[in-house]
């Protein structure tokens, strides 16, 4: 993971114990339970790149699937990594490699400008990150700096059923 697709603002950061998501607005999500058979353990986090698809692996063959957004051409990462952090409305300093003129070295928690959405699950080993989004257009394409992007209402989901540690695997 060498790209910075995160930088969430210490400040602004929430932890999911002392907030609950379920005030965040939840209109019509892209989640389904399917048969799954990917090899990993249940309360394991996979992502298929190439699908544009993240599985929460539930027991007996069976996931729930969410529609996510990827890494774009030379953005892309494969490996395991875990959930190191939960935060809910995030702020967010875009990393420099990031930055483009005008862009604010800060953006608030809550600002429709924020790329961070409803929540965002870091992940260990890098700047990446599993969160929601303000751009519900851009799930299911190439689209990011690393990061995995879901709807608002299915990061909402999902942050309420995995916790820290929960195992996360990335392929292409």
């Amino acid at each position: 993971m060498s790209h910075l697709c995160l930088r969430i603002a210490a400040s602004a950061a929430v932890v999911a114990s002392f907030f609950s998501l379920s005030a965040i607005p939840t209109p019509a999500s892209a989640r389904e339970v399917v048969a799954f058979n990917g090899g990993a353990s249940p309360g394991t986090i996979v992502v298929r790149t190439n699908e544009r698809k993240l599985y929460l692996v539930l027991s007996e063959g069976r996931a729930l699937r969410y529609t996510v957004g990827v890494g774009r051409a030379g953005r892309q990462w494969a490996g395991r990594a875990h959930i190191n952090g939960k935060h809910v409305r995030p702020a967010w300093a875009p990393p420099p490699d990031l930055r483009k003129p005008g862009m604010p070295a800060y953006i608030p928690a809550g600002s429709p400008d924020n790329p961070m959405g409803a929540a965002a699950l870091t992940l260990s080993g890098g700047d990446y990150a599993i969160h929601g989004t303000n751009n519900p257009g851009s799930i299911g394409g190439y689209v990011s700096a690393g990061c995995i992007r879901m709807y608002n209402q299915d990061i909402t989901d999902l942050y309420d059923r995995v916790g820290v540690g929960t195992p996360v695997i990335v392929t292409r």
